[in-house]
Parts: C-alpha cells; sequence; structure tokens
C-alpha cells in the first residue's frame, strides 16, 4: 500500500542496536572493569599495608611536631618534623621556580611557537620528561656543586627537582591552553585587545582550572623523589633552616636512613614516614580536585 502526498512519511531518528554490538559493547565493558579491578588490587594492597603498619607511629605523641635530635636508634621516640619541614621546602622551592618557567614555555608554545626556537623547545622538553631522577641529581652534581663548588644543600635538591618538574608542568599547562576554543580568542581581537592582553585576560584565566591541577600534581609526582636527596643532601636528624647550606633531611631520606636500622623503632619509622608521604600526596591530589571544581564552578 503506498501513502499519498497528504500522510506524514514515518521515519525513526533512532535504530535499534544489532545483537552483535551488544555483545561487543558487554564484552569490552567487562575486560575494562576487570583491567580496573587487577590494577586496584597492589594499589590497595600498598595502602593496607602501609596503613596497618604505620598507623601506630603516625599518631604517636610528638610525631608530627619534634624532630630525631637526640634519639637513639633503639628508642622510638622523636618525630618526623624536621624531615617533612625539609621536604616542603624542598618542594617549594622547586615549584617557585618551575612553575613560571613551565608555564611561560607553555603559552609561547601554544600562542607564538613557531620555527626553529619552537621546535628545539619541544625537543628539549621531551627529552627532560624521559631523564631519569638520577640522571638530573648527577647532572646538578657536575654542574653546582663539582663545577661552581657550591656546598651540597637543600637548594641543590630543588634545582634537581626543577628539572623533573618542568616537563609535566610544561605539557599540562600546553594541552589546557590547547583546550581553549579560538573562538574566544579572535572574539577578543575583533575587540581590539592586543594578543598578550588577550592571553593574560581571556586565554589563562579559561584554563587555570586546569592548570592548576596539573601543577599540584607535578608537585606530587616530585615530592616522593629519593634520589636528588640521596646525591645532592646529606641527612640531619635535625631541623635545619638554612637551604643554602648543611644538611637536611627529608621523608624520602629519612625512609632510607632508617631501613639500615635493624631495631623495630627503625622499622617503625619507616612505615610512619612513608604513610606521612602518602598523606601529603593525597592532600595535593585533593587540592588539586578542590581547586578545579572551584575554579570550574567560578567560571
Amino acid at each position: 500500500m503506498t501513502s499519498t502526498l497528504d500522510e506524514p512519511i514515518k521515519t525513526s531518528a533512532f535504530h535499534s542496536t544489532s545483537t552483535a554490538r551488544r555483545i561487543k559493547n558487554r564484552v569490552a565493558t567487562t575486560l575494562f572493569a576487570t583491567a580496573f579491578g587487577v590494577a586496584l588490587v597492589p594499589l590497595a594492597w600498598v595502602l593496607f599495608i602501609v596503613l596497618e603498619r604505620g598507623w601506630q607511629a603516625v599518631t604517636t605523641t610528638g610525631w608530627w611536631t619534634r624532630s630525631l635530635q637526640g634519639v637513639l636508634p633503639e628508642e622510638f621516640a622523636g618525630g618526623i618534623y624536621h624531615a617533612l619541614y625539609g621536604t616542603l621546602v624542598q618542594a617549594g622551592i622547586a615549584a617557585v621556580l618551575a612553575i613560571p618557567l613551565g608555564v611561560m614555555a607553555a603559552i609561547y608554545l601554544v600562542e607564538y611557537g613557531r620555527g626553529t626556537l619552537a621546535r628545539l623547545t619541544t625537543f628539549m622538553v621531551d627529552v627532560l620528561a624521559g631523564v631519569p631522577s638520577i640522571v638530573a641529581a648527577l647532572f646538578i652534581f657536575a654542574l653546582w656543586i663539582a663545577t661552581l663548588g657550591f656546598p651540597q644543600s637543600a637548594l641543590a635538591v630543588s634545582l634537581a627537582l626543577v628539572l623533573l618538574m618542568l616537563p609535566v608542568v610544561v605539557r599540562s599547562t600546553e594541552e589546557m591552553l590547547k583546550l581553549v576554543p579560538d573562538e574566544l580568542r579572535e572574539a577578543s581581537y575583533a575587540l581590539g585587545i592586543p594578543k598578550w592582553k588577550t592571553i593574560v585576560k581571556v586565554v589563562v584565566p579559561t584554563a587555570l582550572p586546569g592548570i592548576i591541577s596539573g601543577i599540584l600534581l607535578s608537585v606530587a609526582r616530585v615530592i616522593g623523589e629519593t634520589a636528588p636527596v640521596l646525591v645532592l643532601v646529606g641527612y640531619a636528624r635535625s631541623i635545619n633552616f638554612d637551604v643554602f647550606e648543611g644538611n637536611m633531611a627529608s621523608l624520602p631520606l629519612l625512609i632510607y636512613t632508617e631501613l639500615i636500622n635493624p631495631q623495630p623503632a627503625g622499622q617503625m619509622r619507616v612505615w610512619g614516614a612513608a604513610l606521612t608521604l602518602i598523606i601529603v600526596v593525597a592532600i595535593l591530589m585533593a587540592l588539586a580536585a578542590v581547586a578545579t571544581r572551584l575554579l570550574t564552578r567560578k567560571r
């Protein structure tokens, strides 16, 4: 039976999914869920072990407010105040140096980068991204200490951490800037706003949530590095406020030092310091998530 011109033609906007596609979708979903579960097992196991063995140390009186000055190897007393201070100071100095350089390099690559200099910058960022932490530490040792004659210090550790932070900051910022729609830039140019002001007032604020998240993740990535502190600074059982000279403890260095202590007190300090490091990294991750959500909501 044929339809007349006056009768509406009934068409369906959606087609029923074939049985084969539904099966493939279920198989893929099952495989992804299984892979996620398998990857989650070792992570959950590590967290459980560290919590079980380090919780007693973390909840001990003075753990957060005292150092190990005057504490005997077999005596479980004192705390990680000096090591936590050293970790935060070294990572803080590295962040102060790496974040402006990384953000400006990313802005140059996305907004201005053309020609040989841009290709060279991209190549160097790729090289830094693949450099192991021990190589960065040895480079700073050869240049800063052996060649220029500066002493081993927390500042030397921070310089090595800068080399490890830079590629993360550059790549994360670069990707966030690329996500900003070109229409926003073109609308700003159409209003007669210069390019530099468009970048400062339009592009960067739009990408700011992702940039901040990438920066905090880069700090969390380097805060637990062991090689730079082993090569560029010595361990101290008391706090040192001088970042230019003298030994300074940090959480990774405390863990490495106490590993050779066969006493039960030393093992408790190892697990306590490991749990403290996990707590610090978790706080940074939470700050990244909160900052991203708040800035996105504000935008």
